[in-house]
């Protein structure tokens, strides 16, 4: 089967300041094996032998003020090598006017749209955000409302409890694609957890330009378990269809706990019972249509 890894990253140390530093609690765990360069050459070597075609690249948190730093620095690497086939980059869409932000990273050919991570949450170890309510900002809202004119989508991240404020953002932008990342990103595993997460994302599926991204299941478990991939994969497809689904690796953040051989392996047996067409359509179609490549 022909992949579209529609979520991963490269970098290099320098350039992350959350890379740098004493080690720090991280949502992912001890994130020491993952302290270093992680260049296209070795994602590629990662991929060898996997199926992966086409792959999309997600901004890593670069300092700020060197959003534009990072976009020409991917543009660069898939001029040179090419991959990754395009990417998402970042902007600050809380300023009044994001506009000159989002014409500069025009310039890139690679740009497919933005995320500015938005989830917040009561543990301080998983907040990203300064406050639950940022993705209701009403500078928030125009900016990426102005995404449209540029045909680029916004790769959402939020929690649960942030999904109903979300729907707002997303009722109010109507002509963007929103990516909602890692499927929402359930933290709380038990059963009253579940769900709530799954309620949460019934809700927000409703508003038919958001799409689900079934990556980052290792999050919060640091493992790569088959079953609990099966069972989002088994909700997420449920709520959205296989029509608005599609795979991402998260690497290299998953492979602090697994391979992506292993991880591969574990998305294509839990997706074993769906027909031909939803498979290819979340492995490969829906991030070819979304990202455009």
């Amino acid at each position: 089967m022909n992949i579209v890894d529609a979520h991963h990253h490269i970098w290099r140390q320098a350039d992350l300041p959350w890379l740098q530093g004493p080690t720090q609690p991280r949502i992912f765990g001890r994130y020491d094996p993952i302290k270093r360069d992680y260049p296209v050459t070795e994602y590629l070597e990662d991929i060898a032998s996997c199926g992966i075609v086409k792959s999309v690249y997600v901004q890593v948190n670069w300092s700020p003020e060197r959003y534009l730093d990072e976009a020409r620095w991917i543009e660069d690497v898939s001029r040179e090598t090419g991959w990754p086939h395009a990417q998402v980059g970042f902007a600050d869409l809380t300023v009044d006017d994001a506009r000159p932000a989002l014409d500069a990273l025009a310039e890139f050919t690679t740009m497919r749209g933005i995320r500015q991570q938005l989830h917040w949450h009561e543990n301080p170890l998983y907040r990203f955000a300064s406050g639950p309510d940022v993705v209701c900002d009403k500078n928030l809202i125009a900016n990426v409302a102005r995404l449209a004119d540029y045909g680029w989508s916004f790769d959402l991240q939020v929690f649960d409890d942030q999904m109903d404020a979300a729907g707002e953002l997303v009722d109010a932008c109507s002509n963007v694609p929103f990516i909602l990342q890692h499927a929402g990103m359930l933290e709380d595993t038990s059963d009253e957890g579940r769900d709530k997460w799954l309620e949460s994302l019934k809700r927000l599926a409703g508003r038919k330009n958001v799409f689900c991204k079934l990556s980052g299941f290792g999050t919060f478990i640091h493992q790569n378990s088959e079953a609990h991939i099966q069972w989002m994969i088994d909700q997420s497809v449920s709520v959205f269809g296989a029509d608005r689904c599609l795979f991402g690796s998260n690497f290299p953040i998953e492979k602090i706990w697994t391979s992506y051989s292993e991880l591969i392996a574990s998305f294509l047996h839990a997706t074993a019972g769906l027909d031909a067409a939803d498979r290819r359509a979340i492995f490969h179609d829906n991030a070819c249509h979304i990202y455009k490549i």
